[in-house]
Protein backbone atom coordinates (compact mmCIF):
# COMPACT_ATOMS: atom_id res chain seq x y z
CA UNK A 1 0.00 0.00 0.00
CA UNK A 2 2.82 2.67 0.70
CA UNK A 3 3.60 2.62 -3.10
CA UNK A 4 0.48 4.46 -4.47
CA UNK A 5 2.92 6.17 -7.04
CA UNK A 6 4.46 2.89 -8.29
CA UNK A 7 2.80 1.33 -12.11
CA UNK A 8 3.69 -2.00 -11.23
CA UNK A 9 2.77 -2.58 -14.78
CA UNK A 10 4.29 -0.27 -17.46
CA UNK A 11 1.06 1.89 -18.40
CA UNK A 12 1.93 1.47 -22.09
CA UNK A 13 0.40 -2.50 -21.75
CA UNK A 14 -2.31 -1.25 -19.17
CA UNK A 15 -3.94 1.15 -21.99
CA UNK A 16 -2.81 4.07 -19.70
CA UNK A 17 -4.32 2.20 -16.60
CA UNK A 18 -1.95 2.60 -13.58
CA UNK A 19 -2.03 -0.71 -11.70
CA UNK A 20 -0.37 -0.05 -8.43
CA UNK A 21 1.44 -3.08 -6.37
CA UNK A 22 -2.08 -2.87 -4.35
CA UNK A 23 -3.68 -3.42 -6.95
CA UNK A 24 -1.75 -6.45 -8.84
CA UNK A 25 -1.78 -8.25 -4.92
CA UNK A 26 -5.95 -7.36 -4.98
CA UNK A 27 -5.64 -9.13 -8.29
CA UNK A 28 -3.41 -12.41 -7.03
CA UNK A 29 -5.98 -12.52 -3.89
CA UNK A 30 -8.99 -12.84 -6.46
CA UNK A 31 -7.77 -15.06 -8.02
CA UNK A 32 -6.44 -17.48 -5.06
CA UNK A 33 -9.59 -17.36 -3.07
CA UNK A 34 -12.03 -16.81 -6.04
CA UNK A 35 -10.41 -18.60 -8.78
CA UNK A 36 -11.90 -22.08 -8.29
CA UNK A 37 -15.81 -23.72 -8.59
CA UNK A 38 -15.93 -24.10 -4.27
CA UNK A 39 -14.34 -20.36 -4.25
CA UNK A 40 -17.12 -19.53 -6.41
CA UNK A 41 -19.84 -21.26 -4.57
CA UNK A 42 -18.98 -19.34 -1.31
CA UNK A 43 -18.81 -15.85 -2.92
CA UNK A 44 -22.26 -16.51 -4.88
CA UNK A 45 -23.43 -17.90 -1.03
CA UNK A 46 -22.10 -14.46 0.54
CA UNK A 47 -23.60 -12.52 -2.61
CA UNK A 48 -27.22 -13.55 -2.04
CA UNK A 49 -27.22 -14.07 1.70
CA UNK A 50 -28.90 -10.66 3.70
CA UNK A 51 -26.03 -11.41 6.35
CA UNK A 52 -23.51 -11.82 3.80
CA UNK A 53 -22.61 -9.63 1.07
CA UNK A 54 -25.63 -8.90 -0.77
CA UNK A 55 -26.03 -5.35 0.06
CA UNK A 56 -22.57 -4.77 -1.20
CA UNK A 57 -23.48 -6.76 -3.96
CA UNK A 58 -26.65 -4.68 -4.73
CA UNK A 59 -24.63 -1.91 -5.24
CA UNK A 60 -21.76 -2.97 -7.32
CA UNK A 61 -24.63 -4.43 -9.78
CA UNK A 62 -26.50 -1.15 -9.94
CA UNK A 63 -23.06 1.11 -10.28
CA UNK A 64 -22.40 -1.51 -13.05
CA UNK A 65 -25.79 -0.77 -14.99
CA UNK A 66 -25.48 3.46 -14.32
CA UNK A 67 -21.91 3.06 -15.52
CA UNK A 68 -23.13 1.48 -19.00
CA UNK A 69 -26.38 3.61 -19.57
CA UNK A 70 -26.30 7.10 -17.91
CA UNK A 71 -23.18 8.19 -19.42
CA UNK A 72 -25.25 7.86 -22.81
CA UNK A 73 -28.29 8.63 -21.49
CA UNK A 74 -27.37 12.40 -20.22
CA UNK A 75 -24.36 12.52 -22.20
CA UNK A 76 -24.14 16.94 -23.75
CA UNK A 77 -26.46 17.54 -21.42
CA UNK A 78 -25.26 17.39 -17.37
CA UNK A 79 -21.84 19.20 -16.47
CA UNK A 80 -19.21 17.47 -14.69
CA UNK A 81 -15.67 17.60 -13.55
CA UNK A 82 -13.63 14.96 -15.69
CA UNK A 83 -11.83 12.64 -13.34
CA UNK A 84 -8.61 13.19 -15.47
CA UNK A 85 -7.53 16.29 -16.66
CA UNK A 86 -4.92 18.35 -18.04
CA UNK A 87 -3.34 21.66 -16.49
CA UNK A 88 -7.11 22.82 -15.31
CA UNK A 89 -9.78 21.42 -13.62
CA UNK A 90 -12.46 22.87 -15.51
CA UNK A 91 -16.14 21.24 -16.07
CA UNK A 92 -16.92 19.82 -18.78
CA UNK A 93 -20.14 18.11 -20.57
CA UNK A 94 -20.51 14.16 -19.50
CA UNK A 95 -19.91 11.90 -22.39
CA UNK A 96 -18.96 8.29 -22.08
CA UNK A 97 -14.49 8.19 -21.55
CA UNK A 98 -12.43 5.39 -20.99
CA UNK A 99 -12.70 6.31 -17.20
CA UNK A 100 -16.12 4.97 -17.16
CA UNK A 101 -14.28 1.46 -17.54
CA UNK A 102 -10.79 2.22 -15.44
CA UNK A 103 -12.83 3.34 -12.21
CA UNK A 104 -15.84 0.13 -12.72
CA UNK A 105 -12.01 -1.68 -12.88
CA UNK A 106 -11.26 -0.30 -9.61
CA UNK A 107 -14.55 -0.73 -7.81
CA UNK A 108 -14.50 -4.42 -8.77
CA UNK A 109 -11.16 -4.90 -7.62
CA UNK A 110 -12.67 -3.31 -4.14
CA UNK A 111 -15.84 -5.20 -4.22
CA UNK A 112 -14.00 -8.60 -4.85
CA UNK A 113 -11.60 -8.26 -2.58
CA UNK A 114 -13.99 -8.11 0.33
CA UNK A 115 -15.21 -11.64 -0.82
CA UNK A 116 -11.84 -12.91 -1.02
CA UNK A 117 -11.14 -11.53 2.70
CA UNK A 118 -14.56 -12.26 4.02
CA UNK A 119 -13.20 -16.10 2.77
CA UNK A 120 -9.19 -15.87 3.89
CA UNK A 121 -9.78 -14.66 7.22
CA UNK A 122 -11.82 -16.77 8.82
CA UNK A 123 -9.20 -18.77 11.19
CA UNK A 124 -6.91 -17.55 13.59
CA UNK A 125 -3.81 -18.17 12.23
CA UNK A 126 -4.40 -15.86 8.97
CA UNK A 127 -5.71 -12.88 11.48
CA UNK A 128 -2.17 -13.35 13.46
CA UNK A 129 -1.08 -12.82 9.87
CA UNK A 130 -2.56 -10.41 8.89
CA UNK A 131 -1.64 -8.33 11.76
CA UNK A 132 1.99 -8.30 11.02
CA UNK A 133 1.25 -8.05 7.64
CA UNK A 134 0.08 -4.02 8.90
CA UNK A 135 3.03 -3.80 10.91
CA UNK A 136 5.10 -4.40 7.37
CA UNK A 137 2.75 -1.84 5.83
CA UNK A 138 3.38 1.18 8.78
CA UNK A 139 7.34 -0.41 8.45
CA UNK A 140 7.48 0.27 4.75
CA UNK A 141 5.03 3.13 5.06
CA UNK A 142 7.40 5.27 7.56
CA UNK A 143 10.21 4.14 5.93
CA UNK A 144 9.23 5.77 2.73
CA UNK A 145 8.19 8.42 4.26
CA UNK A 146 11.30 9.05 6.04
CA UNK A 147 13.44 8.96 3.15
CA UNK A 148 11.25 11.47 0.72
CA UNK A 149 11.74 13.73 4.01
CA UNK A 150 15.48 13.40 4.60
CA UNK A 151 15.62 13.71 0.40
CA UNK A 152 15.76 17.62 0.81
CA UNK A 153 19.19 17.07 2.43
CA UNK A 154 20.45 14.13 0.79
CA UNK A 155 20.80 13.16 -3.05
CA UNK A 156 17.64 10.09 -2.97
CA UNK A 157 15.85 11.34 -5.78
CA UNK A 158 17.78 8.55 -8.00
CA UNK A 159 16.39 5.94 -5.22
CA UNK A 160 12.70 7.46 -5.01
CA UNK A 161 12.28 8.40 -8.52
CA UNK A 162 11.55 5.06 -9.82
CA UNK A 163 9.30 4.43 -7.79
CA UNK A 164 6.94 7.37 -8.77
CA UNK A 165 5.39 6.19 -12.37
CA UNK A 166 2.06 6.27 -12.30
CA UNK A 167 0.38 8.09 -15.31
CA UNK A 168 -1.82 10.28 -12.73
CA UNK A 169 -0.38 13.92 -11.67
CA UNK A 170 2.52 13.18 -8.51
CA UNK A 171 2.97 16.34 -6.48
CA UNK A 172 6.15 15.69 -5.12
CA UNK A 173 8.00 19.08 -4.50
CA UNK A 174 5.12 21.23 -2.49
CA UNK A 175 5.98 23.16 0.24
CA UNK A 176 4.57 24.61 3.30
CA UNK A 177 5.57 27.51 5.22
CA UNK A 178 9.16 26.49 4.25
CA UNK A 179 8.35 22.89 5.11
CA UNK A 180 8.75 19.72 2.83
CA UNK A 181 5.28 18.19 2.57
CA UNK A 182 6.39 14.32 3.06
CA UNK A 183 4.54 12.27 0.37
CA UNK A 184 6.59 9.22 0.60
CA UNK A 185 5.83 7.17 -2.05
CA UNK A 186 2.31 8.31 -2.74
CA UNK A 187 0.98 10.59 -4.85
CA UNK A 188 0.72 13.34 -2.62
CA UNK A 189 0.84 14.41 0.56
CA UNK A 190 -3.10 13.92 1.27
CA UNK A 191 -3.01 10.63 0.40
CA UNK A 192 0.18 9.76 2.34
CA UNK A 193 -1.44 11.42 5.26
CA UNK A 194 -4.26 9.59 4.98
CA UNK A 195 -2.25 6.13 4.54
CA UNK A 196 -0.40 6.96 7.83
CA UNK A 197 -3.43 7.72 9.59
CA UNK A 198 -5.37 4.62 8.59
CA UNK A 199 -2.42 2.85 9.42
CA UNK A 200 -2.39 4.48 13.03
CA UNK A 201 -5.61 3.50 13.55
CA UNK A 202 -5.69 0.15 12.53
CA UNK A 203 -2.48 -0.58 14.35
CA UNK A 204 -3.76 1.04 17.57
CA UNK A 205 -7.46 -0.53 17.88
CA UNK A 206 -6.41 -3.75 16.37
CA UNK A 207 -3.11 -4.51 19.06
CA UNK A 208 -5.16 -6.12 21.56
CA UNK A 209 -5.52 -9.25 19.85
CA UNK A 210 -1.86 -9.74 19.48
CA UNK A 211 -0.63 -12.09 22.02
CA UNK A 212 0.80 -11.09 24.91
CA UNK A 213 5.40 -11.12 25.10
CA UNK A 214 4.69 -11.90 21.07
CA UNK A 215 7.52 -9.28 18.94
CA UNK A 216 4.24 -7.76 17.55
CA UNK A 217 3.87 -6.11 21.07
CA UNK A 218 7.17 -4.13 21.34
CA UNK A 219 7.14 -2.71 17.54
CA UNK A 220 3.91 -1.37 17.06
CA UNK A 221 3.88 1.44 19.81
CA UNK A 222 7.06 2.42 17.65
CA UNK A 223 5.37 2.38 14.44
CA UNK A 224 2.71 3.88 16.06
CA UNK A 225 4.75 7.00 17.52
CA UNK A 226 6.80 7.33 13.88
CA UNK A 227 3.37 7.33 11.89
CA UNK A 228 2.17 10.18 14.06
CA UNK A 229 4.94 11.78 13.28
CA UNK A 230 4.77 11.44 9.50
CA UNK A 231 0.90 12.07 9.61
CA UNK A 232 2.09 15.92 10.95
CA UNK A 233 5.28 16.10 8.33
CA UNK A 234 2.81 15.63 5.58
CA UNK A 235 0.97 18.91 6.48
CA UNK A 236 -2.38 17.32 5.17
CA UNK A 237 -5.11 19.48 6.58
CA UNK A 238 -7.88 16.41 6.32
CA UNK A 239 -5.11 14.06 8.05
CA UNK A 240 -4.70 16.45 10.55
CA UNK A 241 -9.14 16.97 10.72
CA UNK A 242 -8.73 12.88 10.88
CA UNK A 243 -6.33 12.72 13.93
CA UNK A 244 -8.58 15.28 16.00
CA UNK A 245 -11.50 12.72 15.12
CA UNK A 246 -9.16 9.42 15.52
CA UNK A 247 -8.26 11.49 19.58
CA UNK A 248 -11.62 11.59 19.81
CA UNK A 249 -12.57 8.03 18.82
CA UNK A 250 -9.58 6.95 20.91
CA UNK A 251 -11.77 8.24 24.18
CA UNK A 252 -14.50 7.57 23.31
CA UNK A 253 -13.92 3.81 22.64
CA UNK A 254 -11.99 3.78 26.32
CA UNK A 255 -15.00 4.79 28.17
CA UNK A 256 -16.92 2.27 25.80
CA UNK A 257 -14.53 -0.66 26.57
CA UNK A 258 -14.92 0.55 30.56
CA UNK A 259 -18.16 0.08 30.90
CA UNK A 260 -19.19 -2.35 28.30
CA UNK A 261 -16.25 -5.11 27.87
CA UNK A 262 -17.35 -7.22 30.49
CA UNK A 263 -15.43 -10.37 30.86
CA UNK A 264 -14.19 -9.90 27.39
CA UNK A 265 -10.21 -10.01 28.52
CA UNK A 266 -8.95 -9.15 25.17
CA UNK A 267 -11.34 -5.86 25.24
CA UNK A 268 -10.03 -4.69 29.02
CA UNK A 269 -6.74 -5.41 28.20
CA UNK A 270 -4.10 -2.03 28.97
CA UNK A 271 -7.38 0.00 30.50
CA UNK A 272 -5.53 1.15 33.11
CA UNK A 273 -2.34 1.66 31.30
CA UNK A 274 -3.72 3.93 28.79
CA UNK A 275 -5.56 5.92 31.35
CA UNK A 276 -2.07 6.29 33.09
CA UNK A 277 -0.01 6.75 30.20
CA UNK A 278 -3.10 9.33 29.29
CA UNK A 279 -2.80 11.19 32.37
CA UNK A 280 0.91 11.50 32.47
CA UNK A 281 1.28 12.96 28.78
CA UNK A 282 -1.48 15.71 29.79
CA UNK A 283 0.13 16.55 32.89
CA UNK A 284 3.72 16.43 31.20
CA UNK A 285 2.26 18.85 28.01
CA UNK A 286 0.56 20.68 30.30
CA UNK A 287 3.58 21.94 32.65
CA UNK A 288 5.76 22.19 29.17
CA UNK A 289 3.38 24.75 27.85
CA UNK A 290 3.39 26.76 31.03
CA UNK A 291 7.10 26.13 31.16
CA UNK A 292 7.64 27.51 27.45
CA UNK A 293 4.67 29.04 26.61
CA UNK A 294 5.92 29.68 22.96
CA UNK A 295 6.88 25.95 22.29
CA UNK A 296 3.66 25.26 20.10
CA UNK A 297 4.00 28.06 17.83
CA UNK A 298 5.35 26.60 14.94
CA UNK A 299 2.90 24.06 15.68
CA UNK A 300 -0.20 26.12 15.97
CA UNK A 301 1.06 28.26 12.93
CA UNK A 302 1.12 25.31 10.79
CA UNK A 303 -2.42 24.31 12.42
CA UNK A 304 -3.66 27.98 11.24
CA UNK A 305 -2.41 27.75 8.16
CA UNK A 306 -3.26 24.14 6.55
CA UNK A 307 -7.00 23.90 9.13
CA UNK A 308 -7.82 27.34 9.95
CA UNK A 309 -7.24 29.48 6.57
CA UNK A 310 -8.18 26.36 4.42
CA UNK A 311 -11.48 27.71 3.41
CA UNK A 312 -9.74 31.09 1.67
CA UNK A 313 -7.05 28.81 -0.07
CA UNK A 314 -6.98 28.00 -4.22
CA UNK A 315 -7.51 24.28 -3.28
CA UNK A 316 -10.32 25.05 -1.36
CA UNK A 317 -12.34 26.43 -3.75
CA UNK A 318 -11.19 24.05 -6.70
CA UNK A 319 -12.12 20.92 -4.32
CA UNK A 320 -15.21 22.74 -3.67
CA UNK A 321 -15.86 23.18 -6.86
CA UNK A 322 -15.43 19.65 -7.87
CA UNK A 323 -18.18 18.78 -4.88
CA UNK A 324 -20.77 21.36 -5.90
CA UNK A 325 -20.79 20.57 -9.71
CA UNK A 326 -21.00 16.47 -9.14
CA UNK A 327 -23.93 17.07 -6.68
CA UNK A 328 -25.57 19.03 -8.94
CA UNK A 329 -24.60 16.22 -11.75
CA UNK A 330 -26.54 14.24 -9.14
CA UNK A 331 -29.50 16.46 -9.22
CA UNK A 332 -29.37 17.15 -12.90
CA UNK A 333 -30.10 13.31 -13.72
CA UNK A 334 -33.06 12.84 -11.22
CA UNK A 335 -30.67 10.89 -8.51
CA UNK A 336 -29.63 8.48 -11.13
CA UNK A 337 -26.16 9.25 -10.90
CA UNK A 338 -23.75 9.59 -14.23
CA UNK A 339 -21.89 6.60 -13.84
CA UNK A 340 -18.30 5.81 -12.27
CA UNK A 341 -15.79 7.71 -13.65
CA UNK A 342 -18.15 10.31 -14.60
CA UNK A 343 -17.10 13.19 -12.40
CA UNK A 344 -15.15 13.89 -9.59
CA UNK A 345 -15.79 15.11 -6.51
CA UNK A 346 -13.68 16.22 -3.02
CA UNK A 347 -16.20 14.51 -0.91
CA UNK A 348 -16.16 9.99 -0.97
CA UNK A 349 -20.34 10.45 0.02
CA UNK A 350 -21.06 13.02 -2.85
CA UNK A 351 -18.62 11.18 -5.42
CA UNK A 352 -20.46 7.80 -4.52
CA UNK A 353 -23.87 9.17 -5.00
CA UNK A 354 -23.28 11.24 -8.08
CA UNK A 355 -21.41 7.93 -9.89
CA UNK A 356 -23.65 5.41 -8.82
CA UNK A 357 -27.03 7.50 -8.50
CA UNK A 358 -29.11 7.86 -5.41
CA UNK A 359 -29.93 4.13 -5.22
CA UNK A 360 -26.33 2.93 -5.50
CA UNK A 361 -25.14 5.11 -2.71
CA UNK A 362 -28.23 3.60 -0.77
CA UNK A 363 -26.85 -0.06 -1.02
CA UNK A 364 -22.83 1.03 -0.28
CA UNK A 365 -24.02 2.63 2.95
CA UNK A 366 -26.62 -0.03 3.76
CA UNK A 367 -23.89 -2.38 4.07
CA UNK A 368 -21.16 -0.07 5.90
CA UNK A 369 -23.50 -0.07 8.53
CA UNK A 370 -24.38 -3.87 8.79
CA UNK A 371 -20.62 -3.70 8.72
CA UNK A 372 -20.10 -1.40 12.00
CA UNK A 373 -23.10 -2.11 13.42
CA UNK A 374 -25.39 -5.58 13.21
CA UNK A 375 -22.41 -7.80 12.34
CA UNK A 376 -22.02 -9.72 15.94
CA UNK A 377 -19.08 -12.48 16.24
CA UNK A 378 -20.76 -16.01 17.59
CA UNK A 379 -21.52 -16.30 21.40
CA UNK A 380 -18.19 -17.16 23.26
CA UNK A 381 -15.43 -15.62 20.80
CA UNK A 382 -13.92 -13.09 23.06
CA UNK A 383 -11.34 -12.57 20.17
CA UNK A 384 -13.46 -12.51 17.40
CA UNK A 385 -15.57 -9.40 19.41
CA UNK A 386 -12.51 -7.95 19.93
CA UNK A 387 -11.39 -8.01 16.50
CA UNK A 388 -15.22 -6.79 15.50
CA UNK A 389 -14.39 -4.03 17.60
CA UNK A 390 -11.03 -3.23 16.45
CA UNK A 391 -12.66 -3.42 13.09
CA UNK A 392 -15.76 -1.09 14.09
CA UNK A 393 -13.87 1.91 15.50
CA UNK A 394 -10.66 1.78 13.10
CA UNK A 395 -12.75 3.00 10.55
CA UNK A 396 -14.47 6.26 12.06
CA UNK A 397 -11.37 8.39 11.50
CA UNK A 398 -10.55 7.68 7.44
CA UNK A 399 -14.05 8.00 6.71
CA UNK A 400 -14.93 11.00 8.51
CA UNK A 401 -11.22 11.77 6.26
CA UNK A 402 -12.71 10.81 3.00
CA UNK A 403 -15.56 13.15 3.61
CA UNK A 404 -12.55 15.99 2.81
CA UNK A 405 -10.24 14.40 -0.04
CA UNK A 406 -12.62 11.57 -1.28
CA UNK A 407 -12.70 12.14 -5.30
CA UNK A 408 -13.82 9.25 -6.48
CA UNK A 409 -16.30 6.22 -5.67
CA UNK A 410 -13.71 3.29 -5.20
CA UNK A 411 -13.52 2.71 -1.43
CA UNK A 412 -10.46 0.68 -1.91
CA UNK A 413 -8.33 -2.55 -0.62
CA UNK A 414 -7.97 -0.67 2.63
CA UNK A 415 -11.43 -0.42 3.18
CA UNK A 416 -11.81 -4.15 1.40
CA UNK A 417 -10.22 -5.84 4.02
CA UNK A 418 -12.30 -3.89 7.03
CA UNK A 419 -15.40 -4.94 5.20
CA UNK A 420 -14.03 -8.70 4.47
CA UNK A 421 -12.38 -9.51 8.30
CA UNK A 422 -16.40 -8.12 9.70
CA UNK A 423 -17.90 -10.57 7.53
CA UNK A 424 -15.86 -13.08 8.09
CA UNK A 425 -15.83 -12.94 11.65
CA UNK A 426 -19.81 -13.12 11.73
CA UNK A 427 -19.92 -15.41 9.32
CA UNK A 428 -20.05 -19.34 11.11
CA UNK A 429 -17.86 -21.56 10.10
CA UNK A 430 -18.67 -24.28 7.82
CA UNK A 431 -18.04 -27.54 9.23
CA UNK A 432 -16.62 -30.75 6.82
CA UNK A 433 -18.25 -33.47 7.30
CA UNK A 434 -15.67 -36.52 8.79
CA UNK A 435 -15.67 -40.05 9.35
CA UNK A 436 -17.83 -41.44 12.13
CA UNK A 437 -16.13 -41.87 15.21
CA UNK A 438 -16.62 -44.72 17.76
CA UNK A 439 -16.48 -46.37 20.70
CA UNK A 440 -12.89 -44.71 22.75
CA UNK A 441 -12.63 -42.00 19.89
CA UNK A 442 -16.16 -40.55 20.62
CA UNK A 443 -14.84 -39.89 24.58
CA UNK A 444 -11.57 -38.19 23.22
CA UNK A 445 -13.33 -35.82 20.36
CA UNK A 446 -15.80 -35.50 23.62
CA UNK A 447 -12.97 -34.38 25.87
CA UNK A 448 -11.40 -32.16 23.06
CA UNK A 449 -14.12 -30.33 22.13
CA UNK A 450 -15.16 -29.29 25.90
CA UNK A 451 -11.32 -28.35 26.68
CA UNK A 452 -11.66 -26.24 23.49
CA UNK A 453 -15.15 -24.51 24.99
CA UNK A 454 -13.47 -23.85 28.18
CA UNK A 455 -10.80 -22.54 26.51
CA UNK A 456 -13.21 -20.21 24.41
CA UNK A 457 -15.03 -19.36 27.40
CA UNK A 458 -12.05 -17.94 29.20
CA UNK A 459 -11.47 -15.78 26.55
CA UNK A 460 -7.69 -16.69 25.76
CA UNK A 461 -8.07 -19.65 23.08
CA UNK A 462 -7.77 -18.90 19.42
Amino acid sequence: MPFGSFAALPTGLTAGLTLTPTTVVALMLIARQLGSSRGVAKALDLAFKPSGLLFLSLFWVIAAVVTVFMPRFFAGVVEVVPVRFGASADTTMLAPTTQNLSQFVYVSISVLCVFAFSDMLRSASMQLHVLAALCLAASLTVLTGLLDFASQYLPLQAVLEPFRTASYALVTNDEILDSKRVIGLMPEASSFGGLALALLALLYFFRRVIPTGHFLNRAVPVLMALLAMLVWLSTSSAAYLGTAILGVVVLTEWCWRLVAAGGNTYLRRGLGAEFWFGALVSVVSVLVILATPHVLDPMIEMVDVMVLQKAGSSSFEERSMWTRVSFDALIDTFGLGVGLGGSRASNFAVALASNTGVLGAAFYFLFVLQTLLIRRAARGDCRGAALLSAVRWSYLAPFATSLTVGSTPDFGVLNAFLYGFAASLSTPRVLQARQPVVGSEIRNASRRQYSYWLTRQSGHGD
